[in-house]
């Protein structure tokens, strides 16, 4: 246990600061994320250190497809969540309670001598919501850095700006979930709040102002958020923040409250895919169905084939610098 960050208590009841939920947490009661903990008029972490999972990945699976190409990740979670989608595959860790999981007891260091040992490149906090684990996630990056490693978010984007700011030092590249362009999406399936779309999004241009590489992904689920309109105005949004921006549309599987939808087709995925570019996004991927070049990075201008990809494994990589080796157009990543 760890007292927490980014909260403020009047002696008795404490307001937690971490997430746009900014909970009013009583004496003895938690936050919606269930890992933080009122205790005496103090809020403190449930769940530092204790790591409930934990494996090598390659980085293509966060999905980031512009961020060291082909290269080995760490990946690491704690249990909670400060969402609770219906649609969750990761349920059994996200909507556990820590007193309920089994876990590893890891120190920073501990985690960033694995990552070493492991080949890896990077640490990626990952699988949960990893603001819910903030302040081991941070303590964690800190060490990453002093060892030349890199640092990963897969995140809903729900974070406060104060949170935030703490973080964009130590935080080199993030995969953002834009679950889908309505507010009524993320209260009634994600447990988000009235206001969700609009904090995910003032989050994607903050991270990305402030020099984070960032890549988002919407899961498409049929009937429910994969219309032509919303996924134009998920694309249209992305686009003015910038065009560089790659987008993944991955393809739902029926998991956790929501086993009455059909998965999503890959004619589904590549009309999303096409309408992402036709709004003007450089680079649109598609997930967790085979497309014909689906997962392949082209270059935006003379459309040759720069790096090819079979599911996450990266099969040819032709790019050793951020130009492209054919035309000379920058290609935008982390490279």
């Amino acid at each position: 246990m760890k007292k927490a960050l980014f909260y403020t208590t009047d002696g008795s009841t404490v307001t937690c600061g971490l997430c746009q939920h900014r909970c009013l947490v009583r004496p003895g009661r938690r936050g919606r994320c269930g890992v933080r903990e009122n205790r005496d008029g103090e809020l403190y972490s449930l769940v530092y250190g204790k790591v409930a999972a934990e494996q090598t990945d390659p980085v293509e699976k966060k999905p980031l497809f512009h961020f060291l190409p082909g290269s080995l990740t760490f990946s690491l979670a704690t249990v909670g969540c400060n969402f609770s989608c219906l649609h969750c595959q990761n349920h059994t860790l996200s909507q556990t309670a820590p007193e309920n999981s089994r876990f590893r007891v890891r120190e920073p260091e501990e985690i960033v001598g694995i990552a070493r040992t492991c080949g890896c490149r990077s640490i990626s906090y990952t699988y949960v919501e990893p603001t819910v684990f903030f302040e081991f996630a941070y303590d964690c990056s800190v060490a990453a850095h002093r060892a030349g490693l890199k640092n990963i978010f897969v995140s809903n984007g729900f974070i406060s700006s104060d949170a935030l700011s703490m973080l964009v030092p130590v935080l080199d590249g993030i995969n953002i979930d834009i679950k889908s362009c309505e507010n009524s999406f993320y209260q009634d399936v994600c447990g988000g709040g009235p206001y969700g779309f609009d904090h995910i999004l003032d989050t994607v241009r903050q991270f990305y102002a402030r020099g984070v590489w960032v890549e988002v992904t919407t899961l498409l689920i049929p009937g429910v958020n994969d219309s032509d309109d919303e996924l134009r105005s998920i694309a249209r949004y992305l686009a003015t923040i910038s065009r560089d921006i790659p987008w993944h549309v991955s393809a739902f599987r029926p998991a956790y409250r929501m086993m009455d939808r059909s998965s999503t087709s890959a004619s589904s995925l590549l009309r999303a895919r096409m309408l992402g570019f036709a709004e003007g996004l450089r680079y649109v991927y598609t997930g967790n169905v085979r497309n014909e070049g689906g997962e392949d990075t082209a270059c935006p201008e003379c459309r040759k084939q720069l790096v090819h990809r079979v599911g996450f494994r990266v099969v040819e990589n032709l790019l050793s610098s951020e130009f492209c080796p054919f035309c000379g157009s920058k290609i935008a990543g982390y490279w």
